[in-house]
């Protein structure tokens, strides 16, 4: 029994020695292949990541157009009339502009009217209110005269329901005029419509609306407009504001409160209009407001006593799809080539005129520290503080 065991341990044993040496064998031989040096490969020169390319970008932006006019207006002196005098040449209202517009990377506008044949008026209640409307036709003055972009958003463009809004922006798809703004409440309009618009890689996001009253419902549909904007690729954000109190040179709470709040949620500029007359321009957290450019090509009025308004233009400095800085520039413009009448034909001042205009603003304008000038400036940069004079009276210089 003792020898049976024996026997089968030596068997083992040889085994187990087999199986060592097999595997030292092994292990040696693996060793012997993978010792071998591994030839050194200097390493490469670090690659920097693509700069992004940079670029400048103009865009411009003026205030009421309405061309058109109310039916109780004298046809005489109308916008149509004058209009129609002329030739009804698509580049009459524009010409005394179109090469700053020509010359930009887009122009947006407030184009205030209802541009239509069709319709019955809509109640807008007892008092003193006007119903503007105008041919189809002048839509094609727009593009002849460089605007690219209307907000929609304003108290005039439903003065003739449904039908008559639909109909104007059928005309503005005609001429290939893009457009935005958001409906009112208040008059039954329900469109919501954005803009997004992509200029050489950049993408500019445009929201409206009549911004009448501070509510906490205005509030939520800016700021989600505003978020909605920047997750569909806008670049630049640029809420344009339709509100504000009529002929008052400054704001009211209802116009800084929504301005602020739209710069918080993220808007690189906020503009607006309704007031007629010029407002005060504003730097918040860095961002410019411009709270009303006052009229432009404007068929409401044959002989306005305030003839000043202005185009904005600012200039974002863009590295890639961030905007490194913006600045801006303020030219002075009359509504008309006359101060005697209106022509519905916007013109710059002359330099001595355009002075007064500037002083005015800036006084206007606190937070400017005295910049607002006919040339490019940084909204936020060096400059030297100033204390701006306000000038008296509201009328338009000669």
């Amino acid at each position: 029994m003792f020898a049976s065991v024996r026997r089968r341990s030596g068997v083992w044993l040889v085994v187990l020695i087999g199986v060592v040496v097999g595997v030292v064998a092994a292990s040696s031989a693996s060793s012997s292949t993978t010792a071998a040096p591994l030839a050194r490969v200097a390493p490469g020169p670090v690659t920097a990541p693509p700069t992004p390319p940079a670029q400048q970008l103009v865009l411009s932006f003026t205030g009421d157009n309405i061309l058109g006019t109310d039916d109780r207006f004298s046809t005489a002196t109308s916008l149509p009339t004058v209009w129609a005098d002329d030739g009804r040449r698509p580049d009459y209202f524009f010409q005394n502009v179109k090469a700053l517009f020509a010359a930009d990377d887009l122009t947006v506008a407030n184009l205030e009217v209802a541009l239509t044949r069709r319709g019955t008026q809509r109640y807008k209640g007892e008092g003193e209110v006007y119903h503007f409307h105008g041919d189809p036709a002048l839509a094609a003055t727009l593009p002849a005269g460089g605007i690219d972009v209307v907000t929609v958003a304003n108290n005039h463009t439903f003065d003739y329901g449904q039908i008559g809004f639909d109909d104007t922006l059928a005309a503005l798809r005609g001429v290939g005029v893009e457009y935005f703004g958001t409906g009112d409440a208040s008059e039954g309009s329900e469109y919501d419509l954005d803009n997004l618009t992509t200029i050489n890689g950049v993408t500019f996001g445009f929201v409206g609306y009549q911004a009448w009253t501070d509510s906490t419902q205005m509030r939520r549909k800016l700021v989600s407009d505003i978020t909605s904007l920047r997750a569909r690729g806008a670049d630049v954000v640029i809420p344009f504001m339709h509100w504000g109190i009529e002929s008052e040179h400054e704001p009211y709470g209802v116009q800084t409160e929504l301005a602020h709040l739209a710069i918080d949620a993220g808007a690189d500029l906020v503009v607006g209009t309704h007031p007629h007359v010029i407002q005060s321009l504003e730097i918040y957290r860095g961002k410019l407001i411009a709270y009303s450019f006052g009229n432009f090509a404007f068929g409401g009025n044959s002989n306005p006593t305030d003839k000043r308004t202005f185009i904005l233009q600012t200039r974002f400095d863009m590295a890639g799809s961030a905007v490194r800085g913006v600045d801006f520039r303020v030219i002075p413009t009359r509504v008309s080539r006359t101060e005697s009448y209106n022509d519905y034909v916007p013109t710059p001042y002359p330099p001595a005129t355009a002075a007064q205009v500037l002083t005015f603003i800036n006084g206007l304008s606190p937070t400017l520290n005295g910049r607002a000038a006919n040339a490019f400036v940084p909204v936020v940069g060096s400059h030297v503080p100033t204390t701006p004079t306000r000038p008296s009276g509201v009328g338009g210089p000669g």
